[in-house]
């Protein structure tokens, strides 16, 4: 009789679960870190300890050094495992390597587009640039992630490394990747954007 209860219990958390894709950079990916230490496991714990959603699973698809671009090249590979939502942690190397921001808006819309050609919900990670890129290419950065959000109706997190950034005790010692620190930082803020997300109707 137990058996049989556990069986149709666990048959019943197969059936709902749903999961969460994280298409990133090594922000995502948590360079220097393990993969339990990175803010996607992180966020999956978080989850998983609420009942309203436990049933989430989560997918690191983040890959270091990635561009917008290539996370455009990625994203079918993500889409094949049908997430529910798509987290877009995207644009930081753009940035830092002075790409032009129309390619990354580009880059980003298709992104969106596609996520939800699939069925599946974007939210997006809004960046931010240090200000020795020059203040035009730096206010076109900031502002592009807001004007996006705003313009396709898209849930952002105005910044992923909010109270993280330029932070020596919560970041590694090329002052870049965050630490374990500055993974649990970061994942309280994701946890708390994608939650209303995750409880939204279909």
């Amino acid at each position: 009789m137990v058996s049989r209860l556990l069986y149709a219990l666990l048959l019943c958390a197969a059936l709902r679960a749903e999961s969460i894709a994280f298409l990133g950079d090594s922000l995502t990916a948590g360079y220097g870190l393990s993969a339990e230490e990175a803010y996607p496991a992180l966020v999956g714990l978080a989850l998983a300890a609420d009942p309203a959603s436990a049933h989430w699973r989560v997918v690191n698809a983040g890959v270091s050094g990635d561009t917008s671009a290539g996370g455009v090249r990625r994203l079918a590979w993500v889409l094949k495992g049908k997430p529910a939502v798509v987290v877009i942690a995207l644009g930081a190397n753009d940035g830092l390597r002075g790409l032009p921001v129309a390619q990354l808006e580009a880059n980003l819309r298709t992104i969106i587009a596609q996520v939800r050609q699939a069925g599946a919900k974007p939210l997006l990670m809004g960046m931010r640039m240090p200000r020795n890129l020059g203040p035009a290419y730096s206010a076109a950065f900031d502002g592009l992630y807001p004007r996006l959000a705003s313009e396709l109706t898209v849930p952002l997190l105005p910044f992923l490394l909010d109270g993280v950034a330029l932070d020596p005790a919560l970041n590694q010692a090329d002052q870049v990747h965050p630490n374990a620190a500055g993974h649990t930082r970061i994942a309280r803020h994701v946890t708390t954007w994608l939650k209303p997300l995750l409880l939204e109707k279909p």
